[in-house]
């Protein structure tokens, strides 16, 4: 906190008035199918116009918009949504390497982009395929790379 911030705080003559909350710079992801060059200039100018928007980024082939900004990325969506009278939804998609497990039941997307899988907030899908001590302990004592193993196999 710096010394004008302090000096203001000290004088503030706002007794009872709401202060507002800055919003942060962020970057918001959404996924719209975008099919020629007319849906691509309604989606952009759907955002541009909107306060706290700094830049848009479309990929048409990835169908994916990204609007760097002061702006809450709900309202982002609802806008868009509204203007362009498309299904929006904000990007479900992670880097293949992030999960774990990308081809489980919950994550594998056929249609997602090349190099992504579905985001998996699920905890039962991230927990797939984690054996117990218990199980692991009984599969490697009939293993053939353990030494220790059972000699009856």
């Amino acid at each position: 906190m710096g010394v004008l911030d302090h000096v203001s705080e000290m004088f503030d003559c706002s007794h009872g008035h709401k202060i507002k909350k800055r919003k942060q710079l962020q970057s918001v992801e959404i996924k719209v199918k975008m099919d020629c060059e007319g849906c691509e200039r309604k989606v952009r100018r759907s955002v541009e116009g909107m306060k706290g928007v700094s830049s848009v980024t479309l990929e048409p082939k990835a169908h994916k918009v990204t609007v760097v900004g002061y702006v809450e990325p709900n309202k982002v969506v609802a806008r868009m949504a509204h203007r362009t009278g498309k299904k929006v939804e904000l990007w479900p998609y992670v880097p293949y390497d992030v999960v774990a497990h990308p081809y489980a039941t919950g994550v594998y997307d056929k249609k997602a982009p090349s190099g992504y899988v579905r985001r998996a907030d699920d905890p039962g899908v991230s927990q797939l395929a984690r054996a117990s001590s218990t199980e692991v302990r009984y599969t490697t004592a009939f293993s053939d790379e353990n030494p220790a193993a059972c000699v009856v196999m």
